[in-house]
């Protein structure tokens, strides 16, 4: 269902399929066989983990180009994720090692259908700790799109560098994403998060987020939608997520309703990231603004089905055929 307004607004488009992705990377322990409650797992399976390496192994999967921008600990586990990364195809020429007491981020998870559980270990997180100098390094003016989550704002040197990273992609023409990603236990408090958030939707072309996020940017927290309607009005374009109720794609003249697809999810995790990855692609391969939205929701459903996140992000071949076999459900079903 699409609601039209005057003159019909440009969506944003990116020059080449190849983005830099700013963020953390993680590992992730999962319960394992599938259904196994953490409290009484005795044997777990490593994987590649963290929003932004998540969002960077998708588009990869993809066929697109990605590169992380990050920090990870000098360390084995930092170690594991480069190599991943790797075998991803993620290119990690901006991801540096940093010593002393910073850890990569870890997470332990179950993979349930119901009640599925994380726990997260963020305590002087290494990806925290990416400075101006790592950005400097980066050629951001060769790159197709600018993605950054909003983890990474979380905290100083990480927020100034992010702030950068923007200002140099906007100064060279390139469109930037904003994944809101908010993580509340990574922020000294509402008010601190509440006005970065909203200096740096506004410095970005596509803001992305579900309805919890929205409300960080909102002047009452439940106004989520008024916010993103707000920034939409502003001349960018908004992705409002609302889990298995679908998404409204919001621009200054038209708002477009999209459903979901239906699955026999094992897990609720790295529907987002996977969300991401397959809207980013099909917008830098020319497809509508409601085609990108069903390609994102299509890899979003199929990376629930599977266990893991980043090893979970679906192929382009295999969004194909999900896209051909499956019908999306109107709003209205939801």
């Amino acid at each position: 269902m699409d609601s039209k307004v005057g003159a019909v607004h440009r969506v944003p488009g990116f020059a080449s399929d190849r983005f830099l992705v700013i963020g953390r990377a993680g590992m992730d322990f999962y319960a394992d066989p599938p259904g196994t409650r953490l409290e009484i797992g005795d044997r777990f399976v490593a994987a590649l983990g963290g929003s932004s390496a998540n969002i960077a192994a998708g588009l990869c999967r993809q066929g697109g180009r990605a590169a992380l921008l990050t920090c990870v600990s000098d360390d084995p586990v930092g170690g594991f994720c480069l190599g991943k990364l790797a075998e991803f195809g993620v290119e990690t020429q901006y991801v540096s090692r940093t010593g002393g007491e910073a850890r990569t981020s870890l997470a332990v998870c179950d993979t349930r259908g119901d009640g599925t559980r994380v726990v997260i270990y963020r305590n002087g997180a290494a990806d925290l700790l990416m400075a101006v100098e790592d950005v400097r390094r980066a050629d951001i003016a060769g790159f197709g799109g600018l993605v950054t989550t909003g983890t990474a704002l979380a905290s100083e040197p990480s927020r100034s560098a992010t702030l950068m990273a923007i200002e140099a992609a906007r100064a060279a023409g390139i469109t930037t994403v904003f994944d809101l990603d908010y993580r509340p236990y990574s922020w000294p408090d509402a008010d601190t998060s509440s006005r970065i958030y909203t200096k740096v939707a506004e410095k970005c072309d596509i803001i992305v987020g579900n309805d919890d996020e929205f409300g960080v940017l909102a002047t009452n927290f439940r106004d989520g939608l008024g916010a993103a309607r707000g920034l939409a009005r502003g001349g960018r374009t908004v992705i409002y997520k609302m889990g298995h109720r679908g998404s409204i794609a919001l621009t200054p003249d038209r708002e477009i309703h999209t459903g979901t697809f239906k699955v026999d999810a094992l897990k609720p995790t790295g529907a987002g990231d996977a969300f991401m990855a397959g809207f980013l692609i099909a917008m830098a391969r020319g497809r509508s603004l409601r085609s990108s939205i069903v390609r994102g929701s299509a890899a979003a459903a199929i990376v629930v089905t599977r266990v893991g996140c980043a090893q979970a992000q679906p192929t382009a071949e295999e969004l194909d055929r999900f896209v051909s076999t499956h019908q999306i459900r109107n709003p209205s079903e939801e």
